[in-house]
């Protein structure tokens, strides 16, 4: 089947956000590199996500979430990551959380923990704010460069439903990931600097 590009737009939206409730794949632009995604309840288009990245299954994959409140839904937060949720996000840091969703816990294969974002991207603010909840990993293969436009995209991924074009990504780095625990675990340092994390306490 031949993957649809679609604009950011109204209609682009629309497309993204039916495929994805029919269980599709979709990639999309983020404030960090491009993006690919689906349903996280859909155990079918997630192991699509891992042939189409040829990601080892041990890899856990992370959600997106449209706001902090939703991500309450599913995600246990404490004191320390209330604090970094409220200054970062919407933005470039990713919190790795105690999961407290178990049928989340079970289709994405999670054991405690979920990697969880509020990403500050207008278009997919747009597509979250329909869905509440994405699958958003980075749309490369893995062991290659994040891409930052919609057309590296096209020419290097397949097997995806549909591509959302939100023009040239800038920033081509990656969120920063931080594990929240008893102390505070900077996993990896992105956009966000590990010293930022750290100085809010």
């Amino acid at each position: 089947m031949k993957t649809l590009l679609v604009n950011c737009d109204k209609n682009g939206i629309q497309t993204a956000v039916k495929k994805i409730e029919e269980g599709g794949v979709i990639v999309f632009p983020t404030d960090t590199v491009y993006g690919i995604g689906c349903n996280p309840y859909n155990s079918k288009a997630i192991r699509t996500i891992y042939q189409i990245k040829k990601r080892k299954i041990s890899n856990q994959l992370p959600v997106l979430g449209f706001s902090k409140k939703e991500l309450e839904k599913i995600a246990i937060f404490d004191e320390k990551s209330n604090i970094i949720a409220n200054k970062f996000w919407p933005g470039a840091v990713t919190l790795v959380l105690k999961i407290k969703d178990e049928k989340i816990k079970k289709t994405l294969s999670l054991q405690e923990n979920i990697a969880v974002r509020v990403p500050n991207n207008e278009c997919l603010a747009s597509i979250l704010k329909k869905c509440k909840y994405l699958v958003g990993t980075s749309a490369n293969i893995s062991g290659e460069p994040p891409y930052t436009t919609a057309q590296e995209c096209i020419k290097k991924l397949h097997g995806y439903d549909v591509i959302v074009d939100g023009g040239e990504i800038s920033n081509k780095i990656s969120s920063t990931v931080v594990q929240v625990t008893d102390k505070i675990n900077v996993l990896r340092e992105g956009t966000v600097s590990k010293k930022e994390i750290l100085n809010l306490f």
